[in-house]
């Protein structure tokens, strides 16, 4: 059985609240592991980090991030960093992030989503961990921000990209790693995706569900409730191996082996 990691998973969503474990499980059974869970917000990557720290569902190791996602930059405060901080140095705490920018929704002023997404790149530099990252509608921002910060590109990686190819250019050239979800199984608004995913080199690919959300719209049987789950990770594989012309299991193994060497886990 091929293996996979799934580099995000909102994990804490209360959506899970009722079966979390079992849905661990599931994961597990179809070769989903290890789990690394997303920090969204100081409150939310101190639940993560808990979960994934004391969790013992069926064995599978889990590992978590921390950050704060720009819809909730407008809470962070001076003691933000320092609370991130010391989330950071937990073993199981792998990355710095959800961080970034989104001008999509506007949910926190653009000055204040910039101001925390620069701290938090700087943490990363400072404890010299990976960068989970976001960006919705906030390309020429985004990256003018990590332009200035060369170094850290090089261990980030550009969470659910969903963009044009310029952008995917972009930042392959910045030396960042990609993160695809189900987006690339939706006929609708993935066709540009699933053409340029073969423009990734195998070597700067991850893979992801992003769930609860994003379920992949091609599932032959999909959830009643249509909540999307880690163990429908080998079918988003299976469609990015289609749209590269690859076996899964070479996605499988690459994905895996990049994922493994990023988050050192």
């Amino acid at each position: 059985m091929n293996q996979y990691v799934d580099i995000g998973i909102n994990l804490t969503h209360k959506s899970f609240n009722a079966d979390r474990e079992e849905i661990v499980k599931n994961a597990a059974e179809k070769g989903v592991f290890p789990l690394i869970i997303t920090g969204t917000s100081v409150r939310a990557s101190q639940i993560a980090a808990d979960y994934a720290g004391k969790s013992t569902a069926g064995g599978t190791p889990m590992y978590s991030t921390a950050g704060v996602h720009p819809h909730d930059a407008k809470g962070c405060n001076e003691s933000t960093i320092e609370q991130l901080r010391k989330l950071s140095k937990l073993p199981h705490v792998v990355a710095v992030g959800e961080c970034g920018l989104d001008y999509d929704r506007d949910f926190s002023p653009r000055d204040v989503q910039k101001k925390w997404f620069i701290e938090q790149i700087k943490l990363a530099e400072e404890e010299n961990m990976p960068l989970f990252l976001h960006e919705r509608a906030a390309f020429a921002d985004f990256t003018a921000i990590l332009k200035e910060h060369r170094s850290i590109c090089k261990r980030a990686v550009v969470h659910c990209f969903t963009g044009t190819d310029i952008e995917l250019k972009t930042y392959l050239d910045l030396g960042c790693y990609i993160g695809i979800t189900g987006w690339i199984c939706d006929e609708r608004r993935g066709m540009n995706l699933r053409r340029i995913v073969k423009n990734i080199p195998l070597s700067r690919l991850m893979i992801e569900t992003d769930a609860p959300f994003l379920t992949p719209r091609n599932l032959r049987e999909r959830p009643a409730d249509n909540r999307n789950e880690p163990c429908y990770l080998p079918h988003i594989a299976a469609e990015i191996a289609k749209c590269r012309n690859e076996s899964t299991t070479i996605i499988s193994h690459r994905t895996t082996q990049n994922a493994k060497e990023f988050f050192k886990i």
